[in-house]
């Protein structure tokens, strides 16, 4: 096993390295960058000591220099004006459209992105494993009907428009927070148990609102995955033989028809974080989400690429994560792994 983690780790590390080069690419496929725009906005006010301090920064970042020699400082395997100092080193570079590091920027808004986005992944499985099981199960009754309702609204429903009616209705009925990652009190203090209480009660809403789509569409495919396993025959030599109901249910069909939801975690995580965006926009939450959005309208390439490289990276370990699983859970996996190394 730390064998295959360190072979994945390997193949894992070269992606992200043409990943990097795919996002360098796209985020400057728009003619110049902010500082560039800038400038342009500058000359045409007669500015000179704001244009001489947009050009001091294009030179002081490199990117007055040819895409390749910019890509090659930015990852940190050329030396730039400071040397080496770029992804490798821990430098993302910064955010001229803030005015700040974007390390400062991303550090204060990925540790709620990542916490918010494990909880909702948890609400995802917690409810769509058991209705959909107990919907293939219970196919054809009122059980069945109800969770297939709740399904088509969870998924009809828009997000933006699910955020809204919960914000009112549920500050109304019982005083759920509205907006915010925490109370207004708790912004700057350190963390105590009764600022982690107040980041917990922010997420219900949210938790909410962006996994609903995802828990609706996996309770279907749970539900079409395990009629199907339900109806093979090795399910019914189990029933002849005596095996409890649920041991019959629980023992192979369902762990067989867990299989796409766990190869489903490595697309979930990105898809959380780059669905949510408008979400969090709606609720005024501190994801990254608003703030990529921003920085790829104002072309700010630094902080941009960096958000994409991390979403990208997310889905990496995502997808080995679930790979584990798979073995974990699929004896098959196993299997085919040794005959494999056999071989």
């Amino acid at each position: 096993m730390l064998t295959y983690i360190l072979r994945r780790s390997i193949t894992m590390a070269w992606t992200l390295l043409a990943i990097s080069v795919l996002i360098f690419a796209i985020i400057n496929l728009p003619d110049g960058n902010y500082l560039t725009n800038q400038i342009r906005e500058l000359m045409v006010t007669g500015e000179e000591a704001s244009i001489a301090k947009a050009k001091f920064l294009l030179q002081q970042y490199s990117l007055d220099k040819p895409l390749v020699e910019q890509y090659a400082i930015w990852l940190g395997v050329w030396p730039g004006p400071n040397g080496f100092s770029g992804i490798l080193q821990g430098d993302f570079g910064y955010s001229f459209e803030l005015d700040r590091p974007v390390s400062d920027i991303v550090t204060e808004s990925m540790w709620f992105t990542i916490g918010l986005n494990l909880v909702v992944v948890l609400f995802v499985y917690m409810t769509a494993l058991p209705l959909g099981a107990l919907a293939a199960v219970r196919a054809n009754t009122w059980i069945d009907y109800l969770t297939s309702l709740i399904g088509y609204l969870g998924l009809a429903t828009p997000n933006f428009l699910l955020a809204l009616v919960l914000m009112y209705y549920g500050n109304k009925a019982v005083g759920l927070p509205i907006g915010g990652g925490m109370a207004k009190e708790f912004l700057d203090e350190p963390m105590s148990f009764a600022k982690f209480g107040s980041i917990m009660l922010h997420m219900i809403a949210p938790v909410i609102v962006i996994g609903t789509a995802g828990m609706a569409g996996m309770t279907r495919r749970l539900r079409a995955n395990l009629m199907d396993e339900l109806s093979k025959p090795y399910v019914t030599t189990a029933e002849a033989k005596g095996v409890s109901p649920t041991r019959t249910v629980v023992k192979y069909p369902l762990r067989m028809a867990l299989n796409p939801f766990i190869a489903d975690i490595g697309n979930l995580l990105p898809q959380l974080v780059s669905g949510s965006v408008l979400v969090s926009v709606v609720m005024s939450l501190p994801t990254i989400g608003p703030i990529l959005l921003s920085a790829l309208r104002s072309q700010d390439i630094f902080l941009s690429g960096f958000i994409l490289l991390f979403v990208s990276a997310l889905t990496l370990v995502g997808m080995l994560i679930s790979d584990l699983l798979l073995a974990v859970v699929d004896p098959r996996i196993r299997l085919a792994g040794k005959s494999g190394n056999q071989r």
